[in-house]
């Protein structure tokens, strides 16, 4: 066993560590005053180092692992369901955090060699707040916080992201916090984005607020999505909408698909509900996408229906192709 792992299987008992940590010089202490135990190690703390810790995270948060590559692919841990917690590591060099990561307890975490201070029995609205104030001040700052708070499954961390979505906020801000709150805070992520998607007079906030949506495994993100798609007064936040629909099951999303072909002014919407079609999970919209191109009068939907039934390859429409042919 390598010396950092013995060094960490000596510590496991004291904290819920990161299962893999290697390479890494480790002390474990308390982390119950957040903020006061975090400012002692960083006065002190001249030379590179991480502070790590845990938190509880919510099950739709996108922890993941790296993917190694050195001339062959070696892939980290696949969650078939996502982790409960969240490793947070600040890195802090010169007395100041450069860079904030949050991972999944799972990935194999090297620390280069460098001392890792762990702490324990950090509470998440304490975490939150820390990493509130290290949000970043302009765009090309990016440290990882706003992910970071983002992943806490702690009533804090939507009122913290609230707050980013402010109209008094940089618009590169809002539009990562609003990506965010509607992909990873279910039900109050969607509450929070309905006002941005309908009112904000930036498209790229509306525009990533749709896109998060597409991402919320809430039905409540289903019946924004469906709403928007038939009522927004914007051809391309329709077009939008209908293409965030395309990876969602159920009757209501083929039933606001077929009203954007047959009802919906503008081209551009019409095209991507058909492309939608032929993205639905389980091939749900084949059935469809064989009638549009028995029954519709537009010659632009007939054909893009025709090469969506051949990239499929699915059953049903071979047995169509065979039909028409004979």
């Amino acid at each position: 066993m390598r010396p950092a792992l013995c060094l960490m299987a000596a510590a496991l008992s004291l904290a819920a560590q990161p299962k893999l940590l290697v390479n890494a010089k480790v002390d474990s202490r308390s982390g119950a005053t957040l903020d006061r135990e975090f400012k002692a190690l960083l006065a002190t703390q001249p030379q590179p180092a991480w502070i790590m810790y845990d938190v509880p995270a919510v099950r739709n948060s996108s922890l993941s692992c790296e993917y190694v590559r050195d001339g062959y692919a070696s892939p980290g841990v696949i969650h078939l369901e996502p982790p409960d917690h969240a490793v947070i590591l600040l890195r802090v060099e010169g007395n100041t955090v450069g860079r904030i990561r949050s991972l999944s307890p799972d990935c194999e975490i090297d620390a280069g060699g460098l001392p890792v201070h762990w702490l324990t029995d950090v509470a998440p609205a304490q975490s939150v707040a820390l990493l509130a104030s290290y949000v970043p001040q302009r765009e090309l700052d990016g440290n990882g916080a706003v992910t970071a708070i983002a992943a806490h499954a702690d009533a804090s961390a939507d009122a913290a992201l609230d707050r980013l979505l402010a109209s008094t906020q940089p618009e590169w801000l809002r539009r990562s916090a609003a990506s965010l709150m509607a992909s990873q805070r279910g039900r109050h992520g969607v509450e929070a984005v309905k006002s941005l998607i309908s009112d904000d007079v930036s498209d790229n906030v509306r525009q990533a607020a749709i896109n998060g949506l597409a991402r919320n495994k809430e039905s409540e993100a289903v019946d924004l999505l469906i709403a928007t798609a038939r009522a927004d007064r914007h051809p391309h936040i329709r077009a939008l909408a209908i293409s965030a629909l395309n990876r969602k099951p159920g009757q209501p999303v083929l039933d606001a698909i077929q009203y954007a072909i047959s009802n919906d002014t503008d081209s551009t919407v019409r095209r991507r509900a058909v492309d939608a079609l032929g993205s639905l999970p389980d091939g749900a919209g084949i059935p469809m996408l064989i009638q549009l191109v028995k029954t519709s009068k537009d010659a632009d939907v007939r054909k893009q229906a025709m090469n969506r039934l051949e990239a499929s390859h699915d059953a049903r429409a071979q047995a169509f192709f065979e039909e028409v042919l004979k």
